[in-house]
């Protein structure tokens, strides 16, 4: 009787058989597939293809939550949510050509410069979930967290290990540079990410200097010459301006408030 019962429904021993081979999805999808198949009828070799196809996209779903997860960004930040209207000078055509990814083949960096609050920030992260989307691995972190990180691993003997992650990622995000000036050693650890990173590896980064003021941030300045002179080499230049979106964001929020209460702005 339980041989008769096996034969006519293998599919809880089939579950558990995928199940054992990690093929999670195929067997999430292996009722529904089944009774396509039957109500289709459809070939053995067909309802094969459509079962490694579900499988196939679940582990991209799971490569691409993993990297996203290990990505660091903060909150939803992607194109489709940045206000271009906000800035109407900033080159449209160049950012959505970044975002097919050329320029981490050609190993470049992009610099992103701007005031305070005109979107550098989600700029760069909105260009790395976009890379992330085409299945590449990227960090972003501030320049001062960087810093602390690389202090931190000094101490506890993983400095190697941390320096190498930031190294061989194939996309370095490295935001806010030079808020304050570098210590010698922070100058000497961003000279070497940036010098072994050099037509290997891709790196946005973004600051609140102009160019012409990265030098100031350096008290070394043959440091600091060797490593702007390997960041700019090649790299695709955007600068924002304007007002600070943070500041417009909380200006008409007040005018709102204003209008609900009745009172003249």
């Amino acid at each position: 009787m339980k041989q008769h019962d096996k034969q006519i429904n293998p599919m809880p021993a089939v579950w558990s058989q995928l199940k054992a081979l990690h093929l999670g999805g195929m067997g999430e999808f292996l009722t529904q597939r089944n009774k396509e198949a039957v109500e289709g009828q459809i070939s053995y070799l067909e309802f094969l293809s459509m079962l490694l196809e579900d499988e196939l996209l679940r582990r991209q779903h799971n490569r691409f939550s993993l990297r996203l997860k290990q990505s660091g960004f903060r909150g939803d930040k992607t194109l489709e949510r940045f206000d271009f209207s906000f800035n109407p000078k900033i080159n449209q055509a160049l950012i959505k050509d970044l975002a097919q990814g050329q320029f981490m083949a050609e190993h470049a960096p992009i610099l992103i410069i701007g005031p305070c609050g005109t979107g550098k920030s989600h700029l760069a992260q909105a260009l790395g979930f976009c890379m992330v989307q085409r299945g590449m691995d990227v960090l972003f972190s501030s320049q001062s967290k960087i810093t602390q990180d690389l202090e931190a691993a000094r101490a506890t003997g993983s400095y190697n290990k941390v320096l190498k992650q930031l190294i061989q990622v194939k996309l370095l995000i490295i935001d806010d540079f030079a808020l304050k000036p570098l210590k010698p050693q922070e100058e000497e650890d961003l000279h070497d990410i940036i010098a072994a990173r050099y037509e290997e590896r891709s790196t946005i980064m973004t600051s609140n200097l102009d160019f012409s003021e990265w030098t100031d941030a350096f008290q070394n300045k043959m440091l600091a010459a060797a490593t702007l002179d390997r960041l700019r080499h090649n790299a695709y230049e955007i600068l924002l301006d304007g007002k600070s979106y943070r500041s417009l964001k909380k200006s008409t929020q007040s005018t709102e408030e204003g209008d609900e209460n009745g009172e003249a702005i």
